[in-house]
C-alpha cells in the first residue's frame, strides 16, 4: 500500500478541518473549533486498483504571519489550498501559500478548493478569477463541508494525481 502525506493549507476559518471531517469521517459540524499546530487524520482510498493510504495533516490557518512550517510540509506529496468563497483575503492567502510551496517542491500535486459553495451568492471570488487561475493550469473544484458538495472528489483527484507519480 502506498502511503502518502498530504496537507490542507489555508487561511483561518475556511473550512480545513470541516473538510477533512467530512471526507474521513463523514461528519460536519456547525461549532468552529481553531486547530492548533496540525491535527493528522488518515484514511484508505483505491485507485485504479492501487491501495493509497492518504495521511491528511491539517495544518492551523495562515494569514498575516505566513509562518508556513518548514517541518509540516516536510515529506508531503501533495496539497489543498482551501479558500473561502465568501472571504476575497482568503484567496491572496492561497496564492502566498502555493507561492512558497511551490518554492519547497515544484510540481507538487494540487488542487484549490473553493469552499462554501454552499454560501455561493455571498462569495466575494469571481468567475473571472477562477477562469484565470484553471486557465494557468490550476485544479479547482468547490466544495461545502456542510452539504458534502466537490468533498470526495477533491481527495479522488489528490489521490489519482499521487498514484500517478509512482
Amino acid at each position: 500500500m502506498l502511503r502518502k502525506k498530504v496537507c490542507i493549507l489555508g487561511s483561518f476559518a475556511v473550512g480545513k478541518t470541516s473538510l477533512v471531517q467530512r471526507y474521513v469521517k463523514g461528519i460536519f459540524s456547525e461549532k468552529y473549533l481553531t486547530t492548533l499546530g496540525v491535527k493528522i487524520d488518515k484514511k484508505q482510498v483505491s485507485i485504479n486498483n492501487t491501495c493509497i493510504e492518504l495521511i491528511i495533516w491539517d495544518l492551523a490557518g495562515e494569514d498575516e504571519f505566513m509562518t508556513l512550517r518548514q517541518s509540516y510540509i516536510k515529506g508531503s506529496s501533495g496539497y489543498f489550498l482551501v479558500v473561502d468563497g465568501t472571504r476575497h483575503n482568503t484567496l491572496e492567502t492561497a496564492l502566498s501559500l502555493h507561492e512558497k510551496m511551490q518554492q519547497e517542491q515544484a510540481g507538487m500535486p494540487f488542487v484549490l478548493l473553493l469552499n462554501k459553495s454552499d454560501l455561493k451568492i455571498q462569495w466575494e471570488i469571481t468567475q473571472e478569477q477562477i477562469d484565470q487561475l484553471r486557465e494557468s493550469g490550476w485544479q479547482i473544484m468547490e466544495t461545502s463541508a456542510k452539504d458534502n458538495q466537490g468533498v470526495e472528489e477533491s481527495f479522488k483527484i489528490i489521490a489519482t494525481a499521487l498514484v500517478g507519480k509512482d
